[in-house]
């Protein structure tokens, strides 16, 4: 069964030499001083093109971080760990670096905010046997986690995904075709709205390893989803985090997926 769903995950592979290399999104990296991949597909009025900068890289697969969020908030709601948007999970009295960190939270707020005690949380009730095999089930990325219940897609060389692997993902939560809830998956599609305008909506999580950076989506317009993931090196850490949403926009205006003042 996790090879059937593992195979439905990579839909883009085998099409992977009609990728089109985009020099102009090459200018728009190297204007911005960074290092990575960006990769769409553009599902507009029944097409399906695929645009990449990097398409190496876009097949190279790097920890989740936090882009990790959003399927392990399916695994969370599936298990009856969380009950729904509006539960509340108490704070632990420990401060730390992030402010937003600090208090009591819920899925919106766990999500909106990137908070990692939250989800640490999650895995240790689901243990490890569950992520195991919520993972496999899903075909995620390489679906390892090693022995770091509590870090193992925040850490190098456990939990790995490529940019091609997180859009054939973010395609089939976009459908409803994952192996959960209908109502569930729109729970999380909701909870990764960022951005709306008059004929556009645009869903997506941030991810960071210290290291690495994670802007991965999709943005809904009338005539079809356009999805992107992106990752990029940070080498001047937070620094660089910004660069991950504006590098994207900016790309994603030339194809005219956003418009001028999104």
């Amino acid at each position: 069964m996790a090879g059937v769903l593992l195979l439905a995950l990579a839909p883009l592979s085998a099409t992977a030499e009609t990728w089109q290399e985009r020099d102009d999104w090459g200018e728009i990296f190297r204007a911005n001083e960074a290092s990575g991949t960006l990769l769409v597909v553009d599902r507009r009025d029944g097409a399906a093109t695929a645009l990449v900068h990097d398409g190496e890289r876009a097949r190279q697969r790097f920890v989740p971080a936090s882009t990790f969020k959003i399927p392990h908030t399916l695994f969370a709601l599936d298990a009856g760990v969380v009950e729904d948007e509006f539960q509340v999970f108490a704070w632990d009295g420990v401060e730390r670096e992030f402010p937003p960190w600090n208090g009591d939270q819920d899925l919106r707020s766990g999500m909106r905010n990137s908070v990692v005690w939250l989800y640490q949380h999650f895995a240790r009730e689901l243990g490890e046997e569950r992520e195991r095999d919520y993972l496999a089930r899903l075909g995620y990325g390489n679906a390892e986690i090693g022995d770091r219940l509590e870090h193992f897609w925040l850490e190098e060389n456990l939990l790995e995904i490529s940019a091609e692997e997180q859009i054939a993902f973010l395609e089939r939560l976009y459908r409803n075709e994952l192996p959960f809830d209908e109502a569930d998956q729109r729970l999380v599609k909701d909870l990764m709205v960022v951005g709306a305008g008059n004929d556009w909506i645009l869903r997506g999580k941030t991810g960071w390893s210290g290291q690495l950076g994670w802007w991965v989506g999709w943005v809904e317009r009338p005539s079809g989803p356009v999805f992107f993931a992106l990752n990029m090196e940070t080498p001047n850490r937070m620094a660089d985090l910004p660069k991950r949403q504006g590098i994207v926009a900016e790309a994603l205006r030339t194809i005219e997926a956003l418009p001028p003042e999104a």
